[in-house]
Order: C-alpha cells, then sequence, then structure tokens
C-alpha cells in the first residue's frame, strides 16, 4: 500500500505543475453576413450559392471557437450554416438564435464551448419625442465554460442601420439601442465588477460616435476596444505580425450607393476580460473577392484563459 501510495504522489507531483500552469487560448468572432438566408422568404430573398459559400470559407479562415452572427435570416439558415461549418471541419455544436420584433433577420451565436445560461433580450424598448420604439433586433447574451474553472459572458448586438427612416432619426435612434445595451453591461458591472465580459456585433457607427460613447461608457466601467487591424487570410495562417499604428487598416463595412468605408463592427471587453485579452491578436479578415460574402468584414481576437 505504501509503495502504490508513493508511485501515484510522484505522478501527482509530476503532473500537477502542468495542471497549475495550464492556459487555454480561444478565439472569438463577429460576422454580419448581410442576410443570410438558405432558402427564399417572402420578405427576403435567397443568398446566392458563391455569397453563402464565401461566407463559409471566411469563416473556415478564421477557425473561431466562439463565432457572434448578426443578419441570419431564420432557424433553418442558421441550422444549415452550422451543419455545413461542421461537414467542412468546424464544429461548433452550442447555438443560441435570438429574434427581435424585427423578423427577417436574426442574433445568432455558435460555440466550441458549452453555454451554461441564456438571457435574451427581445423586448427593450425606448422612448423619443413621447413616442415609444423597440430595440428591433434585441441583443444575445450567454454565458460560455471555456473550461470548469474559466466562464466569460457573450453579448452580441445590431444596431440601427444608417438607412433614414419616417418616424425618427436614425441617429437617435441608434444611440438610445447603445443606451439599452449599456444599461445590461451596467447591471453585469454592478453586480460583479470583475466580470469577464465580451460585447460585439454591427454597431452601424464609428469609433468617434456619440453611439460608441454612450456605449463604451466611462469610469471603472469603462469597455476597450480591441481595433482589430487588417490581415489576410494567408498572414494570419502563417501568424506573421500586423503592420500596427495609428494608420493601420481598421474599416469593417463597405457602403456601395457612397463608396465608403468604415468601421462599424467591434469586439469590445469589460475590464475583467481585457486581462485575458492577447494585446495585438486582433483582426480584420482581408481576403481575395471578400464583397461576395457580405458588405462587412468578419473581425476577430484572441484571449487565453488562466
Amino acid at each position: 500500500m505504501t509503495t502504490h501510495f508513493c508511485w501515484l504522489f510522484c505522478i501527482f507531483t509530476a503532473f500537477f505543475p502542468l495542471v497549475l500552469g495550464a492556459e487555454t487560448a480561444f478565439w472569438v468572432a463577429s460576422f454580419n453576413l448581410e442576410n443570410f438566408y438558405t432558402h427564399p422568404s417572402p420578405t427576403r430573398p435567397l443568398k446566392p450559392q458563391k455569397s453563402r459559400l464565401k461566407v463559409q470559407e471566411s469563416i473556415l479562415t478564421l477557425q473561431p471557437d466562439v463565432l457572434a452572427v448578426q443578419e441570419i435570416g431564420d432557424a433553418q439558415s442558421f441550422s444549415d450554416l452550422q451543419s455545413s461549418l461542421k461537414f467542412n471541419g468546424l464544429h461548433l455544436p452550442h447555438a443560441e438564435l435570438v429574434r427581435g420584433s424585427d423578423t427577417n433577420i436574426c442574433l445568432g451565436i455558435l460555440s466550441r464551448f458549452p453555454i451554461t445560461a441564456r438571457r435574451p433580450h427581445t423586448n427593450l424598448h425606448f422612448f423619443i419625442d413621447g413616442h415609444r420604439f423597440r430595440m428591433a433586433r434585441g441583443v444575445a447574451e450567454v454565458d460560455l465554460a471555456v473550461s470548469p474553472t474559466y466562464r466569460f459572458i457573450l453579448l452580441n448586438a445590431h444596431l440601427k442601420s444608417k438607412r433614414p427612416i419616417a418616424e425618427a432619426d436614425e441617429a437617435e435612434i441608434r444611440e438610445q439601442e447603445a443606451r439599452q445595451l449599456r444599461r445590461i453591461i451596467d447591471r453585469i458591472l454592478t453586480h460583479k465588477p470583475g466580470a469577464n465580459v465580451v460585447v460585439c456585433g454591427d454597431f452601424n457607427d464609428t469609433p468617434d460616435s456619440l453611439t460608441l460613447r454612450s456605449l463604451l461608457g466611462s469610469g471603472a466601467g469603462r469597455l476597450i476596444d480591441t481595433r482589430p487591424e487588417e490581415m489576410s487570410g494567408l498572414d494570419f495562417l502563417n501568424r506573421r505580425p500586423k503592420a500596427s499604428g495609428s494608420r493601420a487598416t481598421t474599416w469593417t463595412h463597405f457602403y456601395s450607393k457612397s463608396d465608403v468605408y468604415s468601421r462599424f463592427d467591434y469586439i469590445l471587453l469589460s475590464p475583467g476580460m481585457a486581462a485575458e485579452w492577447s494585446h495585438g491578436d486582433a483582426l480584420v479578415l482581408n481576403s481575395l473577392d471578400w464583397g461576395l460574402a457580405s458588405d462587412h468584414r468578419p473581425i476577430m481576437a484572441r484571449f487565453i484563459a488562466p
């Protein structure tokens, strides 16, 4: 018995430092798929096959562990995307689909890690000049278990587009939606100031806008902008360094009508989550014929869970 115990003790003491020092690196991506329908619907057309294949190619190049998508058409289209990715070697078995008052397009989350809690926000509302508005796409919120000892919260949102509407100013609607999203973040951080929170999606506004300032917040709970920079698929696969700096290419959206390139897509972090961010590992994927997939380019950031 003593010999057996000593043998187990030697194995345990040899292995235990590896357990203590173990770290898990993972990538979180966000991608607006631009009306991703795999079948015709009464309100939206079928997304062409070449466009759907380009979406799939872009995601397979990135190989994210967690993928947040915007403008996924419906449950069938979401399931078709998940299945096609799995068929091509990217298995993201855990899924969340959220549909707001705009039933034409949804928010989706696919994950390699288990989803341990789901808190969809589909009835957020606000007032402008006495008129009540609902946050059209809602907010997807999930808890993800990277390991038995490490979890983080993911918020996925798609704010009001730049398209004008008669009911109110589109910029004011977008700002109010950002404030609704910020209230969710504040509730999380009030309950647990050190919480690991990733806030991502298509916010349809530039970094210097009132929308982003309202969302980022201030003080101890201010979010950190990962500011992804352009990297080609080949550079990403070979882990070549990016051309960092204030003049690095960071645009994520192209508006063809005005021939304007803008940064509308973001991965924002709570102070707690920023401690796990592998600084410098944040990218905008630049691929050949990227526009076949969407009017947006996917973004991704890398984290290391202790």
